[in-house]
């Protein structure tokens, strides 16, 4: 075994591992410390880079238990967290449940009950890699330094990505609308711990500050895979931070460097089967800008967001937990956009079997998966930037971003101009964000657009659970609970919500 690949494992199992005082000020003996990494980075640097490469394995790792008896199937890391936002948007619906393992998201118990166990996963994974960040960022010069040495400068700039990444997602599954004056979050940066939830505005700023450093710091760095956070996926996380800050100038600035740092559309071909390429299933697609490379020798199989998503995959899915799309939305899609074909009929029922799927299509075949996972894509950037752009008052702008998209998904660009034609104002508006949601379906970036959107979430009627209902974005059904064990166990949160 490489040297690397034993430092990922040392520091994944270190400083991930499961321990209910990972943020206790109290030396926790079972996590590395700073103090501990700085001291082995001289002699051993490539500690260092198994840290971050260790904060990519955890993103994908499939816990599936956390805690004594607490098995739970839907606790697999980022992709995760992306089914149970889709879910709480209401874009994708539970519309049939045998095993159960996202009846608490579906019946919008997990949003309105701080006991719920899912609340407790959002918060323990994002504030474990803030941790791990953290002790890298220290380790390496601290939060102020600005290092000469180009490695350096990539690892701090790759470390504060991440750490942007987490407080960003928190903020958004834990404050019901953006308010930069409501105390929110507790706040960890590696020099200043408060365990009290401090204001919204603190935490946009480390975000923000973090992640324009990082472009700074990424800037010229050629990675090695697409697991690695370079400066195109900084400039990404940034154009959704300033989009949920309502600071839409800036969100169109990095949406567009994001579009032109070159990275090119999907195919028609690759949008659904039985195109060329088809199955959202491969790192090496040309428009994925995040992702991670499942392989064999992972050993990932049953927990793991394949096998919650993917009918060919020896699945949830396939064995009867239906994760299929609003039919409300499946019936906004129009009749001639090949995105209409993503989704099943007959035995499979609006589950998305043309879009995401295992090549070899064998009904629950795919056992030991080696399907990839994505975090990002280019396409997400044309429709923020022309949401950013409608929002300034931009709308030719606007109408070209959408077009670019449409005129793939639509067949030509005479079809996308007269669907579009005549849009303004809040229908344009609307449409861009109808066109989010189906563009996006099914990767856990519908939950941002509804917050941003100020929507109403309205089901359909194939969800199992409350279908028919409707709720508004920052209701208490929307957002999630600080879970309980943070507040029996955190005395400044639980006097602040006394």
């Amino acid at each position: 075994m490489k040297k690397h690949v034993i430092y990922v494992l040392i520091f994944t199992a270190a400083i991930f591992s499961c321990s209910e005082d990972f943020l206790d000020p109290v030396r926790n003996t079972n996590v590395l410390t700073n103090d501990d990494i700085a001291g082995a980075v001289d002699n051993n640097p490539a500690l260092v880079e198994g840290s971050l490469d260790g904060i990519a394995n955890f993103m994908v790792e499939p816990r599936g238990t956390l805690g004594v008896g607490a098995n739970r199937h839907y606790d697999i890391g980022q992709k995760g967290v992306d089914i149970l936002s889709d879910i709480v948007t209401g874009d994708c619906a539970l519309a049939s449940s045998s095993f159960g393992w996202y009846n608490g998201t579906a019946n919008l118990l997990a949003t309105t009950d701080f006991t719920r166990q899912e609340n407790q996963l959002l918060w323990d994974y994002y504030y474990r890699i803030i941790k791990s960040a953290n002790t890298v960022i220290l380790s390496s010069g601290g939060n102020d330094a600005v290092p000469e040495n180009e490695n350096t400068r990539r690892i701090i700039g790759q470390a504060k990505a991440y750490r942007a990444y987490a407080y960003f997602n928190l903020a958004q599954f834990f404050q019901p609308s953006y308010d930069p004056m409501q105390p929110i979050l507790p706040f960890y940066d590696g020099d200043v711990s408060e365990f009290g939830k401090v204001e919204a505005s603190r935490i946009y700023e480390l975000i923000v500050s973090d992640l324009t450093q990082s472009i700074t710091f990424l800037d010229g760095y050629v990675r090695t895979q697409k697991s690695q956070i370079n400066k195109t996926v900084a400039q990404g996380l940034l154009a959704y931070t300033y989009a949920a800050m309502g600071n839409y100038i800036d969100a169109k600035i990095q949406s567009d460097a994001v579009i032109n740092s070159g990275v090119p559309l999907l195919t028609r071909g690759q949008l659904a089967f039985p195109g060329t390429g088809s199955g959202f299933n491969d790192i090496n697609t040309p428009s994925w800008i995040w992702g991670f490379d499942l392989t064999t020798d992972l050993g990932h199989q049953l927990i793991d967001w394949w096998g919650q998503m993917d009918y060919f995959t020896y699945s949830y899915a396939w064995a009867g937990d239906a994760k299929s799309i609003d039919n409300d939305l499946f019936a906004d899609i129009p009749a001639n956009d090949i995105r209409k074909t993503q989704f099943g009929q007959g035995f499979a029922a609006l589950q998305p079997i043309n879009k995401f799927f295992d090549p070899g299509r064998t009904p629950g075949g795919q056992f030991v998966i080696s399907t990839d996972l994505l975090f990002m894509r280019v396409e997400e950037f044309y429709l923020l930037s022309a949401e950013a752009a409608a929002r300034i008052g931009d709308e030719s702008t606007a109408l070209g971003r959408l077009t670019d998209l449409l005129e793939i998904r639509l067949g030509g660009s005479a079809e996308a101009a007269t669907y579009l034609s005549g849009l303004s104002g809040q229908a344009l508006l609307d449409e861009i964000y109808l066109q989010t949601k189906i563009e996006l379906w099914g990767e856990g970036k519908s939950y941002f657009a509804m917050k941003r959107n100020q929507a109403t979430v309205q089901r359909g009627t194939n969800h199992v659970f409350r279908a028919g209902e409707s709720y508004a974005y920052d209701s208490d059904e929307a957002s999630f609970q600080i879970p309980q064990i943070e507040i029996n166990n955190n005395p400044s949160i639980n006097d602040q919500n006394n």
